[in-house]
Formats: structure tokens, C-alpha cells, sequence
């Protein structure tokens, strides 16, 4: 067993969450990745890592894992809360089934991530959650009807956990990207949208680095468990909304 604390991230596979546990790995921890492919994840090769295929909407696959990784290197300390999925389009032209992949994933999947943990970390009293929301979860966006709602969610069950934990002693982060550079742009199938987004992102010059989240969570983590940094809120300077 490691001496530094495993981290546990789901969405690990790519973007926000693969550079997050390659961040934690530096830093010494162990880390247990989870996503639904699981090829990327063992091509990262980080050491102390547990390779875990889960989809959030499953919540066994959740604990199954979680205790997977637990039983190599103890408890879980952190959970990034990160699975999610982007199906941007004009809600009037837009199928619900889109609606409802974005809501299991983006809402149900994080209950069933934050379920896996928490009760770990309260009869621990110590333990920090940090939930991958967006700036769609704080301002509404053409063509996000829906993501946007998800993230909102997200941004309502943080601040409920952040209250109800505080008393055990654990942590709530909520993370609210603008425009990063990741493969978030492969949920968008609806091409009249995807080409928007392609155009307002190059008109800022770009998004930010997934390395550069990822150092922010692991600065904010690495705090005394008595200071808390409640939202991360980082977007391009030239992103204007």
C-alpha cells in the first residue's frame, strides 16, 4: 500500500479526468481511473493505478470498483466526480433521447459516484468530492437547454452536500469550466451547433489546457482539509459569456 491517499476519478479516460489522475500520479498518489473505455486509461500506464471499465449510470459498477481500488490502496480520499457527457442542440430539433442520456450521466451518474464514496469519508470525517460541473451550470447558453440544466443540478446538490458535510469534516469542490481543450466536442452530433461552437471557440483564440485544471483541483486538494476552495470557475481571458 502507497503511503499518499488513493484518488478516484471517473471520466478518466481523456480531457479533464486523464490529466487529473496524471497529475495526482505525479504527486504520488495512487489512482483509480474509471471510464466506460478502458484501453486509453491502461495506455497512460501510471503507476499505482487501478483500471477500472465503468459507466456511471451503473451504480454496482461504481462500488465495485471503488472497492477494487480500496482494497489495493486504501480508502478513497477524493473522488472527481467527472463523467459526464455534452449533447449540444436546438432543444426545438433536438431528440429526447439525447435528453435522457444527458440527464442519466450528468445527474444520476454523479448521485451514484457521490454514493460510492460518502459514507467512506463521513465515518472517516475527512475526504473531499469534487464534482465537474461547467459555466453552462452558472449562465444559460443557446443550444445547451438540457446540459445546462444537468450542470445547474450539479451546482444545487454540491451546495446541499457542501452544508450536510461540513459537519464530518469533508470537502465539496465544485469545478465550472469555460471553453478547455478536450474531446468534448464528440457528444455534439447536432452539426449546426457543433459548427457554432467550433466558431465562437476560435474567435477567443481557443480553450485552456486539460493540464491546467488539473493542477488547479490538485492545489486546491492538497490545502489543509480544514480550508476549502468551494468553486473553480476558469475560462479562457478572451471568453466573453
Amino acid at each position: 500500500m502507497t503511503t499518499k491517499p488513493l484518488i478516484a476519478i471517473t471520466g478518466a479516460s481523456s480531457g479533464i479526468g486523464a490529466a487529473t489522475a496524471e497529475a495526482f500520479s505525479k504527486a504520488g498518489h495512487p489512482v483509480l481511473m474509471m471510464a466506460r473505455r478502458t484501453a486509453p486509461m491502461e495506455d497512460m500506464a501510471l503507476p499505482n493505478s487501478v483500471i477500472a471499465e465503468v459507466d456511471v449510470r451503473d451504480r454496482k459498477q461504481i462500488a465495485d470498483a471503488v472497492a477494487k481500488g480500496e482494497a489495493e490502496h486504501g480508502p478513497v480520499d477524493m473522488m472527481f466526480v467527472n463523467a459526464g457527457i455534452a449533447r449540444l442542440a436546438d432543444i426545438g430539433r433536438q431528440p429526447p433521447e439525447e435528453w435522457d442520456e444527458m440527464i442519466d450521466i450528468n445527474t444520476k451518474g454523479v448521485m451514484n459516484t457521490v454514493h460510492a464514496v460518502m459514507n467512506g469519508m463521513m465515518e472517516r470525517r475527512t475526504g473531499t468530492l469534487v464534482m465537474m460541473s461547467s459555466i453552462a451550470g452558472r449562465k444559460v447558453y443557446p443550444d445547451h437547454t438540457v446540459y445546462c440544466g444537468t450542470k445547474y443540478f450539479v451546482h444545487a446538490v454540491s451546495e446541499s452536500l457542501r452544508d450536510y458535510l461540513s459537519d464530518y469534516n469533508v470537502r465539496v469542490i465544485v469545478l465550472s469550466p469555460g471553453v478547455i481543450e478536450t474531446d468534448v466536442l464528440s457528444g455534439v452530433l447536432d452539426e449546426q451547433t457543433l459548427a457554432s461552437y467550433k466558431e465562437n471557440k476560435q474567435k477567443m483564440g481557443g480553450g485552456i489546457g486539460a493540464d491546467i485544471v488539473a493542477d488547479l483541483i490538485l492545489n486546491a486538494y492538497q490545502l489543509p482539509q480544514r480550508a476549502l476552495v468551494q468553486e473553480i470557475c476558469l475560462t479562457p481571458t478572451r471568453q466573453k459569456f
